[in-house]
């Protein structure tokens, strides 16, 4: 199969990254589908732990076993090492993740088996791959990093290189937190206190989230913006249990998709305020509720827009 034009013009592509397991898992599959080649042999993902990179790899490569992910997953020995010193490699497709694999194997001997395994017509995924590339003396050939942002790219002979992307990644992912930890917290608020049990639909603006509904909720949103403001000025705890819960506070078992992408203590959500208003969608007739966190700039509204 050719190299589509898409993928042979693409300099880069930005998607929300959007929290929780099967959204994250749907776009891994698009992405896949748009900007993957049957021909790419070394695929870069960068992004913090807990971020989604797991999800992500999941969505673009079903089936792939992943040698050590969110779910605790931790496969030994290595299999893109296990066949290293007899020259072979048993598998087409390998996956590594080089933060985690450093703590056992020198990263030289990483960096010679992925080489090893490309020269033999193999494929490898690599997690972190921003800690790898100084060892390899290639690019990946389709690099992607998640933070706030999912950022999709072709790396040229000019870049851009691996710490470029990890340099935007790595700084916007806290508002990432900040906007699930205020999102999962409004959500029980409606839910607990005024029986709104679940949106429509969740969705994404930069810093901030979108709550739908098929009918206007009766909910005073400088009011509810007061209670959810009283969980960040009393420091709530909120904890991550599985991968389907969390926990708020002492007690409050709230079910969540993406329960490793929070904020640690609600005292670290910054500036958090609810659009005041409804923004109502024609098309669809369904209502949605804005939460906003981070620096109060034009560009969120414009968004909305």
């Amino acid at each position: 199969m050719a190299v589509t034009l898409a993928q042979e013009t693409l300099m880069h592509a930005v998607y929300f990254a959007p929290r929780g397991r099967k959204r994250l898992l749907n776009l891994g599959y698009q992405l896949s589908q748009r900007y993957l080649s049957p021909l790419d042999k070394l695929i870069g993902f960068i992004g913090d732990a807990g971020s989604g990179k797991s999800l992500l790899i999941k969505g673009m490569f079903p089936g792939l076993e992943l040698t050590n992910d969110d779910e605790g997953i931790n496969v030994r020995p290595l299999p893109l090492l296990k066949n290293i010193d007899r020259g072979f490699f048993t598998s087409y497709t390998y996956h590594v993740d080089i933060r985690f694999e450093m703590a056992f194997t020198q990263i030289h001997v990483l960096a010679d088996a992925i080489k090893q395994a490309i020269a033999q017509d193999k494929r490898v995924v690599v997690e972190h791959f921003d800690l790898i590339y100084p060892y390899l003396d290639m690019n990946a050939e389709i690099l992607i990093g998640i933070g706030e942002e999912v950022i999709v790219t072709r790396p040229k002979i000019f870049g851009p290189k691996p710490q470029d992307i990890a340099d935007i990644v790595y700084k916007t992912i806290r508002y990432r937190r900040m906007a699930h930890s205020a999102e999962d917290i409004t959500c029980k608020i409606l839910e607990y206190d005024y029986g709104f049990t679940h949106p429509q639909m969740h969705g994404d603006v930069r810093h901030g989230f979108v709550l739908t509904f098929n009918v206007r909720p009766q909910v005073d949103l400088y009011e509810l913006e007061a209670r959810v403001k009283q969980y960040i000025d009393e420091g709530i705890e909120i904890s991550y249990l599985d991968d389907n819960h969390i926990q708020i506070g002492n007690g409050d078992i709230y079910h969540c998709t993406g329960s490793r992408n929070h904020v640690r203590n609600a005292s670290e959500i910054e500036n958090f305020r609810l659009v005041k208003e409804y923004i109502y969608d024609p098309i669809s007739k369904t209502y949605s509720l804005v939460g906003l966190v981070g620096e109060d700039t034009k560009n969120n509204m414009e968004v909305l827009r």
